[in-house]
């Protein structure tokens, strides 16, 4: 007996969301460890990671005012990530089951 097609539809979803979770994390990720690690910001590729972390991270990145800067872009980047993943795969994990 194999799953029926709804089951395996909400599977799926479920799986698509997880993914789309990880990557906007991923991106916020990689924005705060080239900040960390001071990379070029001429660098288009660089540019890109920062803009884009910046727009899923636009509610957060500034809610924290610690003294040093790295501490604001770890803090408020790294909730965003945080809270993408957390949200995410507790959806895919709903999605999933019904």
């Amino acid at each position: 007996m194999g799953m029926s097609p709804r089951y395996r539809n909400g599977n799926q979803a479920g799986r698509v969301i997880a993914v789309v979770a990880d990557i906007m994390a991923l991106i916020i990720g990689l924005w705060i460890l080239m900040y960390l690690l001071d990379a070029n910001r001429a660098n288009d590729f660089v540019q890109f990671i920062h803009d884009a972390a910046r727009w899923l991270a636009g509610w957060s990145y500034d809610l924290f005012t610690f003294d040093e800067a790295w501490a604001r872009v770890v803090a408020g980047y790294g909730l965003a990530a945080v809270v993408y993943l957390f949200v995410g795969h507790a959806i895919a994990g709903r999605v999933s089951r019904h």
